[in-house]
């Protein structure tokens, strides 16, 4: 019974340590710096990737003008590298007044990375209620709208999940009724099956992280003191994704004369 009451209290000891761990680097204005300039760093990478991605592109193709792929990168090279700036002075943002310029400044990248990944229709639909949540809270801050408008993220993100699952489902189905001799078929496949998978996954858990963000404090992904949070919740919901889509999705179009090149547009 005495050796059992020891086992217990060790194992208490080590989760309280766990929980001092956690505590003590965001606590850390060296480790918040830190953390928040690796992200800058790697947000920065893929903004430089997706730029590469759009010149290249553009030199081999320049004749069709804004295709769909060179406005999907574009686009990647915009989100990611407003994130790294943010990033870069993240601690001058969080000190900016009114705190609705805090939240624009940080609400925008995911706008446009919904609009980058998500259907259309979801981001005007976005646009139009988070600007008037935007106006609401500039003329005077009421905290439930900022609950709501975390929880109108956790919604879109539902239903961009819900949307790659089923419209990427669905092609793929497609795709395997078509010849197995189809030129570029299991290529074609295996493109869709990994975009749909890693969209849906990174959506999902952005939603599951805004439902938590509205509601625990502990949760907030817009304060200085979490930087582990940070680190965890941008790394797998938009640095992997977007480092993975852009290399799943690197080939470039055919030279014009080798085959017949028809963009999306």
């Amino acid at each position: 019974m005495e050796s059992y009451s020891v086992d217990v209290a060790a194992i208490a000891y080590k989760l309280k340590d766990t929980t001092n761990w956690w505590r003590d680097i965001n606590g850390s204005r060296l480790w918040q710096d830190r953390i928040f300039h690796i992200l800058a760093a790697l947000y920065g990478l893929v903004a430089a990737v997706a730029l590469v991605q759009l010149i290249r592109i553009q030199m081999r193709v320049p004749e069709y003008g804004w295709t769909t792929q060179k406005v999907f990168h574009f686009l990647n090279f915009l989100v990611n590298g407003v994130r790294a700036l943010v990033f870069v002075f993240r601690r001058s943002v969080q000190n900016l007044h009114p705190e609705i310029v805090q939240h624009i400044l940080l609400d925008m990248p995911s706008l446009a990375f919904f609009t980058t990944y998500a259907l259309l229709i979801l981001f005007w639909a976005e646009i139009y209620y988070q600007i008037a949540m935007w106006l609401i809270l500039w003329w005077k801050y009421i905290p439930v709208l900022v609950i709501l408008s975390k929880m109108f993220f956790a919604g879109v993100s539902l239903f961009a999940a819900l949307g790659f699952l089923l419209y990427g489902g669905r092609l793929f189905l497609m795709l395997q009724r078509f010849p197995v001799e189809s030129k570029g078929r299991r290529k074609k496949l295996q493109e869709v099956g990994y975009v749909t998978t890693i969209c849906f996954t990174c959506f999902l858990v952005r939603c599951i992280m805004m439902c938590f963000n509205a509601f625990d404090k502990g949760a907030d992904l817009d304060v200085l003191n979490h930087p582990i949070l940070n680190l965890i919740y941008y790394l797998l919901v938009e640095i992997l994704p977007s480092s993975l889509v852009l290399f799943i999705l690197r080939k470039l179009p055919p030279k014009r004369g080798i085959t017949q090149y028809h963009p999306i547009r």
